[in-house]
C-alpha cells in the first residue's frame, strides 16, 4: 500500500516487474455493465435471513434493489417464461435463492502469488499507520477474484496486515473496473493487531525479554491512540482541523487526521485478538475512549461475554477450519465456537482470513451448523450478520430495499457436495461465473 511517492528507478523497475507479471495478476473476465433491465426471479425457494424461508416465491429486482418478494409477481410484460427487452425473466423451480456471501478478513486483491514479492501488497512499513487505506492498493482486475465469487461471494472486506495500527479496510463488491466501482458504502474500518507473545521461551532471560518487548509493543498503542485522542480534542475545541504547519510534525498530522472518526463515533475498530488477555487489553481502551469495537478472531471471545456485551463489541470468527490454539482443548472446538458465541449473546460474523481461500467462507459456516450452529444462523453470520459489523444496513438478506445482490443455487450453497452455483447478481446485473479454474477444467478435458 503506498502513501508516498517513490524514487524514479524504483518506480521504474517495478513497472518493469509488473509488466512481466501482468498475465499472472489480471483477469481477462469482462464486468457486467450496470443493470439496465429488471430481473424477475420465479418460483425459488428464497432464503431471505431476516424473514425465514419462503417457497415457492418470486423476487423482482430493478435498479439495483430488490423491489417486491411474494408469491406470482409479474413483470411489466406479464411473461413468466421469456426474457423482454424490459425484464429478464429467470424460472428458478426446484433452486435456492440466498444473499450474496459477505468474506470478512480478506487480503483479496492484495496478494495474487504468495511467493511473488511484486504481487504482495497489503501491508505497510512502520507499526502506526491509521491514514493508509487498502483502498489504495486494491486490485479489482485480480485472477481470483472470480474463483471467489463463483463460491457465492459478491462482497469482500479487504483487511490491512502486519503489526500495530495496520490501516483501514474497504468494503467492495467482486465486480468491478476500478477502485471507484468497486468501492460499497460502509462505515469507517480501523485495524489494530494487538501484540502478543506467540510462544513463550523456555529460557528465563529470553523470557523476560519476550515479556518486555510485548509490553513496549502493548505501551507504544497505548501512546498513539492517546496522542490521536489529544489531536481530537484540539481538533473539537477549535472547531476545525487542526493542522499543523511544522514540517517535522506532517507525518503524525496525517496519523490523527485520519482517525478523528474513530474518536468521533463515526468508525470502529477492528482489534484483532485472540487470547483472553489481548481481548481485555482491547475492551480497556475500549472503554477509555468509547470506542465502537469488532474483535477479530476472538478465538477466547465467549469466554469474555460479559465484558463484550458491556461495550456492544461483535466478533468476527475467522478460525472455523483450524486446529485448536491449545494441546489440551478437544480438537472440535474451532467448530464449536460460532455456537459458544451465539449462546452467549454476542454478535458474530464468520469471516476467512486469506486471499484466494477465501472462498471456503460457506463450507466455513456449514461446519458451525453441524456444531451447534442452526442453519439459518450459519447462513446469517456470512450475510446479515457480516453486514451489520461493517455498518451496512441494505445488504446480507433478500426483502424490499435491500441490494439485489442474490446467489442462484441447485442445493444448499453451504455444503460442498450439493451446492451448484448457477447465476449470481451483484445489484441487480447478472455476472459472468467463468473463471481461471473453470478454464484450466475445460483446456484438460482436451487432453
Amino acid at each position: 500500500m503506498q502513501h508516498s511517492s517513490k524514487p524514479v528507478l524504483f518506480a521504474a523497475l517495478l513497472g518493469a516487474i509488473c509488466t512481466t507479471l501482468a498475465p499472472a495478476m489480471a483477469s481477462d473476465i469482462v464486468p457486467t455493465p450496470k443493470q439496465s433491465r429488471s430481473v424477475l426471479i420465479k418460483n425459488a425457494t428464497v432464503h431471505t435471513v431476516n424473514q425465514g424461508v419462503l417457497s415457492n416465491t418470486d423476487v423482482l429486482i430493478e435498479n439495483g434493489k430488490i423491489t417486491a418478494v411474494g408469491p406470482q409477481l409479474t413483470s411489466q410484460t406479464n411473461s413468466a417464461t421469456a426474457e423482454t427487452n424490459d425484464t429478464q425473466v429467470v424460472d428458478a423451480s426446484g433452486k435456492h435463492l440466498y444473499p450474496g456471501l459477505i468474506a470478512l478478513d480478506t487480503s483479496l486483491g492484495l496478494v495474487e502469488i504468495e511467493m511473488s514479492r511484486p504481487t504482495v501488497d497489503n501491508a505497510e512499513v512502520g507499526y502506526i499507520n491509521p491514514q493508509i487505506s487498502t483502498a489504495t492498493a486494491y486490485n479489482p482486475d485480480s485472477e481470483l477474484i472470480p474463483t471467489i465469487r463463483f463460491n457465492g461471494i459478491t462482497h469482500a472486506q479487504i483487511v490491512p496486515s502486519g503489526d500495530g495500527i495496520a490501516g483501514q479496510s474497504v468494503l467492495v463488491n467482486l465486480d468491478a473496473w476500478t477502485i471507484e466501482d468497486a468501492l460499497a458504502p460502509s462505515a469507517g474500518q480501523f485495524h489494530v493487531y494487538w501484540p502478543q507473545i506467540k510462544r513463550m521461551p523456555e529460557d528465563e532471560k529470553e523470557k523476560t525479554k519476550a515479556i518486555e518487548k510485548n509490553q513496549q509493543a502493548i505501551d507504544q498503542l497505548n501512546i498513539a491512540f492517546e496522542d490521536g485522542y489529544r489531536y481530537f480534542l484540539s481538533d473539537k475545541a477549535s472547531g476545525k482541523d487542526n493542522k499543523n504547519e511544522d514540517p517535522q510534525s506532517a507525518t503524525n498530522n496525517l496519523r490523527w487526521q485520519a482517525m478523528l472518526p474513530l474518536y468521533q463515533g463515526k468508525a470502529t475498530l477492528f482489534a484483532h485478538a485472540d487470547s483472553v488477555s489481548q481481548i481485555e487489553q482491547v475492551i480497556a481502551l475500549t472503554k477509555k475512549y468509547q470506542f465502537k469495537l469488532v474483535i477479530v478472531g476472538g478465538y477466547d471471545a465467549w469466554r469474555l461475554a460479559s465484558s463484550l456485551r458491556e461495550v456492544k463489541a461483535g466478533v468476527i470468527y475467522p478460525h472455523t477450519l483450524s486446529l485448536p490454539k491449545r494441546k489440551d482443548e478437544p480438537v472440535d472446538l474451532p467448530f464449536k465456537i460460532p455456537s459458544l458465541l451465539a449462546n452467549a449473546g454476542i454478535p458474530f460474523a464468520l469471516g476467512f482470513s486469506s486471499d484466494w481461500n477465501s472462498r471456503n467462507l460457506p463450507y466455513a459456516a456449514g461446519y458451525s451448523a453441524a456444531y451447534g450452529l442452526t442453519p439459518e444462523q450459519a447462513l446469517k453470520s456470512i450475510t446479515l450478520d457480516a453486514a451489520k459489523l461493517l455498518g451496512v444496513e441494505d445488504l446480507g438478506a433478500i426483502a424490499v430495499g435491500y441490494q439485489g445482490s442474490v446467489v442462484l443455487s441447485e442445493g444448499d450453497i453451504l455444503d460442498p457436495m450439493t451446492n451448484k452455483i448457477e447465476a449470481i447478481w451483484i445489484e441487480g446485473r447478472q455476472i459472468d461465473l467463468n473463471n481461471r479454474h473453470q478454464q484450466l477444467y475445460q483446456k484438460y478435458l482436451k487432453r
